[in-house]
């Protein structure tokens, strides 16, 4: 319980500070939820550009901040994990799992940890946008099928996905600070697992389910994540 009480404090520093010196707007596709921590098992953040993306947290609810400080489980890859930062990550939900970007034990243990009461916050793309559009190796950016496997363990609950606007303008990878005062956009959308799961049997009849999982998140975010072009029509409105 310690532990969860440090890590909610941590949790409630970075929504403030988020708020305080950055602009939060959002929008909610299909409507908001009246309380979208009630049932919430995945939260997936897709168009991943920056170590700065728990800054979204300025958006959530208290009681989800709360859910992740007792019993989130958060994917981490191995390298960032080494590095200074690594340390941030460890403190910001009740278990972070070091991973390899390969389907091996790491990921299986990550795996074990997805029991009942668990809530997953998940980047499924795996890998960090460069300023050049793709990742570090030069490689276009892909969702990667892992995320699949925890859809699939899954019964029941609902999957909340933040289809982030991008941070590079507040950092970019391998700067060191982040700019302040500028606006972080995205659009949400509670999506409802069970339901889910029939809809990618009806509109990928041909594809495999992680296959199916891939192609439909790829055409989400790709519709979905605002983009500079669509800035004026975005119907973005404050965040509260």
């Amino acid at each position: 319980m310690i532990k969860a009480v440090i890590t909610f404090v941590i949790l409630v520093a970075v929504k403030t500070m988020a708020r305080i010196f950055f602009k939060l707007k959002n929008y909610w596709i299909d409507g908001e939820p009246d309380d979208y921590a009630l049932n919430t098992r995945i939260v997936a953040i897709l168009n991943h550009t920056s170590l700065y993306e728990p800054l979204i947290a300025g958006y959530a609810q208290y009681k989800l901040l709360w859910k992740f400080a007792r019993h989130g489980v958060l994917p981490v890859a191995e390298k960032t994990m080494k590095r200074r930062i690594g340390m941030f990550f460890r403190l910001l939900v009740r278990h972070p799992i070091v991973v390899t970007r390969q389907r091996d034990r790491t990921w299986d243990n990550f795996l074990n940890r997805v029991d009942s009461k668990a809530i997953v916050i998940i980047l499924p793309e795996g890998r960090m946008k460069r300023a050049t559009g793709l990742d570090s190796e030069g490689r276009e950016m892909t969702v990667r099928a892992g995320i699949a496997d925890i859809i699939e363990a899954l019964p029941d609950g609902r999957m909340l996905v933040v289809y982030s606007g991008g941070l590079h303008h507040i950092q970019v990878p391998g700067e060191l600070l982040p700019t302040p005062f500028k606006t972080i956009r995205c659009r949400m959308e509670m999506i409802d697992i069970p339901s889910y799961k029939e809809e990618l049997q009806r509109d990928y009849p041909n594809l495999k389910f992680r296959a199916a999982v891939v192609a439909d998140l790829t055409r989400r975010r790709d519709e979905y994540c605002p983009t500079d072009d669509d800035i004026s029509e975005f119907g973005i409105r404050n965040s509260e």
